[in-house]
């Protein structure tokens, strides 16, 4: 045999152990976490290190900010949080400009038509729509990291806030308002809708305070994909009244879904033919056009824009036709030209909003930095979470003065730009000038746009979202726990609403994670035969498990929701049951030798963290072991896992000759415990 069985055969007495190269000797002592110290780490980590006074820490951790006042430190503060300092000199103005323009350009066409359309979503006038694709688009091109992220109106942000906008200013039950009450009404959603989006904004600014970016790890993702198709759902039945020509209130909190189902096949005998064929033929042109610049992304030099060219077929269509005094189609009108005056949100809002603008400031940012994520990695360059959470908190923040709804990166127009070619945030800039001249001039060829058609752009935006549902087989293939999310999360979203499904699917996916800590399989360990290497018993025959010796290694963090299953697991192994009886033996768990325990070694390395209970649970069955005269050795703590021990009290019971840098060197320590010579393993393998 080789290696650490090898090493009881050899040594003379007065023969040292070459301790610099631990891996090729077969001579060296056992090393334990003070010992590994003394030779290898800083002796002055091994000393204790007085208590250093509140006062100067205090005033250490105040100076540490002013180091970055200096010139090099407030340029490189400015660089991070304005990133056009950083990759504008570096730009490739040959390379990249022509792509970056046609791709704005691209974009910003589709913007047009799909902030008009997401903006009956919200439930405000359309025009407020290209508000939304103008503003937060230009604040995040000069503040976001993301190259490829185009940003603006989102069917699911328009959705939750269109929600949120019929519970505060809820329409009339009479319906059958004047030209100035409908103005009224329509002010007052506006007003609410920004002030959803400075709540949002503000949110997410706190956020970016605390630095908590690394919140976006907490909605994994199966609970957004499930959630954006969830939402695409809602999109199409709140459509379904505008594409057959009804008029009906929005329905809005839990299963609102099925309520407006009833409502439109209750009112389908009054539908509008004259909406119904408008749609029936947009829907034909749009969906053909989404195919086409799928299939064919690699062939066209920049996609097909479907969506403006209906938009201009419709509303001349109807123009020439006058379909909205023959038929009464229900048509855009006349959009504002300019830009509204800044007004500051109602404050008083607020309160009332704050419960609403959390999950669309959570959805935001998850969703943002997750695409922004997708496509660092797969060009080559690195985001920053944090200042993702100032651009999307100031765009919102800083829009809402100018009455624009909560924004975010969108699916669709992100995939757009960069079919279309785009590199940079320059790309938005282009995409802000399609969006101003449609403001500042070309508003008034939109007055006959029909809102049917709005509606069919806002279906087929949703392509998207629908089809990844198709992911499901494979998700089932690789995950069963991360499949059980995806439809626990999408049923939630679907039958409750968007709101209470993120929650339902984010607490779902925290407890499936705790669930898997408590449900782990501790392993017994044996050594490999020629190696020193262990290996769970269960992988091989070949494998020896030497009389009297246990090796355990316990692959979860310890704390107050495992330290149960640690316990039950430890007694059956160790034959630790109260009163002399034997344990009942766990589930999962594979027999062991029936002789006695003399020597156990802990395998600590997957053990990440422990808590108090975790370390209690630890220190009373360190005492346990000594009372029966058991020989506890722990192997592989790491640091945290060791400071959290001994605040505990374990170092009292356990020493510091019984804590080994590695299992191979607990199990040396424990051969040299048992007293087992080089001949008596041998009889073991046989």
């Amino acid at each position: 045999m080789s290696g650490l069985l090898g090493a009881r055969t050899c040594s003379s007495p007065g023969e040292a152990s070459d301790l610099k190269y631990p891996l090729g000797t077969r001579l060296r002592e056992p090393l334990t976490e003070a010992r590994f110290q003394q030779l290898f780490g800083d002796e002055e980590q091994v000393q204790e290190l007085p208590t250093e006074p509140v006062g100067p820490k205090l005033c250490r951790m105040w100076r540490r900010p002013a180091s970055a006042c200096s010139r090099p430190g407030a340029w490189r503060l400015l660089q991070a949080r304005l990133p056009p300092l950083r990759w504008l000199p570096l730009y490739r103005w040959r390379a990249w400009l022509l792509g970056d323009a046609v791709a704005g350009v691209t974009v910003g066409v589709v913007h047009v038509p799909q902030g008009m359309a997401f903006a009956l979503l919200t439930s405000v006038p359309p025009v407020f729509g290209l508000y939304t694709s103008f503003f937060p688009v230009l604040i995040y091109s000069l503040l976001g990291t993301g190259r490829h992220l185009s940003t603006g109106t989102f069917a699911v942000l328009s959705l939750m806030t269109g929600s949120a906008v019929e519970r505060l200013v809820p329409e009339p039950l009479s319906r059958n308002l004047s030209g100035i009450e409908k103005e009224q009404l329509d002010a007052q959603r506006v007003g609410a809708a920004a002030a959803v989006a400075f709540g949002s904004g503000a949110l997410m600014l706190g956020m970016f305070v605390l630095q908590l970016g690394v919140l976006s790890t907490f909605l994994s993702e199966p609970v957004v994909k499930a959630l954006t198709s969830g939402a695409a759902l809602h999109v199409l039945v709140s459509q379904l009244p505008s594409l057959l020509g009804l008029s009906l209130p929005r329905q809005i909190g839990c299963f609102s879904l099925f309520k407006t189902l009833a409502a439109v096949l209750t009112s389908l005998p009054r539908s509008s033919p004259a909406e119904l064929t408008i749609s029936a033929l947009s829907l034909a042109l749009l969906v053909p056009v989404k195919e086409l610049n799928v299939r064919f992304r690699d062939k066209l030099p920049t996609p097909i824009p479907g969506e403006i060219v209906m938009v201009l077929l419709a509303s001349v269509l109807c123009f020439t036709s006058s379909l909205d005094t023959k038929y009464n189609v229900q048509i855009v009108g006349l959009l504002p030209e300019g830009f509204p005056q800044p007004l500051l949100p109602s404050l008083a809002e607020l309160p009332r909003i704050l419960a609403d603008s959390l999950p669309i400031a959570l959805v935001t940012f998850a969703v943002s930095a997750s695409l922004a994520s997708m496509y660092a990695d797969k060009y080559s360059y690195t985001i920053d979470p944090n200042q993702e959470l100032l651009a999307h908190g100031v765009s919102n923040l800083i829009s809402s003065f100018f009455s624009c709804f909560p924004n975010s990166a969108s699916l669709a127009t992100t995939s757009l730009l960069v079919d279309a070619g785009g590199n940079t945030q320059l790309a938005g800039l282009f995409s802000c000038i399609v969006v101003l001249l449609v403001l500042l001039w070309l508003g008034p060829f939109f007055y006959y746009l029909p809102k049917a058609v709005l509606a069919c752009i806002n279906i087929s935006s949703m392509r998207q979202m629908f089809f990844q549902m198709q992911e499901l087989p494979q998700l089932w293939h690789i995950s069963r726990m991360d499949f059980a999310v995806w439809i626990v999360t999408w049923v939630a979203v679907v039958t409750l609403n968007v709101d209470l499904g993120l929650a339902v699917g984010v607490i779902f996916s925290m407890m499936t994670v705790v669930c898997r800590t408590q449900r782990v399989q501790c392993l017994a360990l044996g050594l490999a035969e020629g190696t020193e290497l262990y290996r769970p018993l269960r992988e091989s025959h070949r494998l020896l498990q030497v009389p009297g010796l246990c090796i355990l290694r316990y692959p979860t963090p310890l704390y107050f929701g495992t330290r149960g299953n640690f316990r039950r697991i430890l007694e059956w192994h160790l034959g630790l049951g109260e009163g002399g009886k034997a344990s009942p033996k766990p589930d999962n768990l594979p027999d062991t030798v029936a002789e006695p325990v003399r020597v156990v070694v802990l395998d600590f390395s997957g053990v990440t963290f422990a808590d108090a209970a975790g370390a209690r649970e630890v220190a009373q069955l360190a005492s346990r072991c000594r009372d029966v005269g058991i020989h506890l050795l722990l192997a592989q703590c790491n640091a945290s896992v060791l400071e959290t021990l001994a605040r505990a009290g374990v170092l009292d019971r356990v020493t510091p000759q019984q804590l080994f840098v590695s299992v191979q060197d607990a199990a040396a320590h424990a051969l040299e415990k048992l007293e087992l010579t080089g001949s008596t393993i041998c009889t073991v393998w046989i």
